[in-house]
């Protein structure tokens, strides 16, 4: 799983009632574009994570 700052990070909730978590990749600190990353959640909170099968990088689209 490869990422660049700006990149979302889409955690996929586990079980029933549980939503999806989206937060905003603010650095890649692994070798590569690889992880462990620093992202920031809608409420501002920021994490270090290492994501695990339930979650997928969305890359940000070129800019114009």
């Amino acid at each position: 799983m490869q990422a660049s700052v700006g990149d979302q990070l889409l955690v996929h909730g586990r079980t029933v009632g549980h939503e999806d978590k989206v937060a905003k990749i603010v650095e890649v600190m692994g070798a590569e574009g690889n992880p462990p990353f620093r992202v920031r959640f809608d409420d501002g909170h920021e994490a270090v994570v290492s994501p695990g099968p339930d979650a997928v990088v969305q890359h940000k689209g070129p800019t114009k």
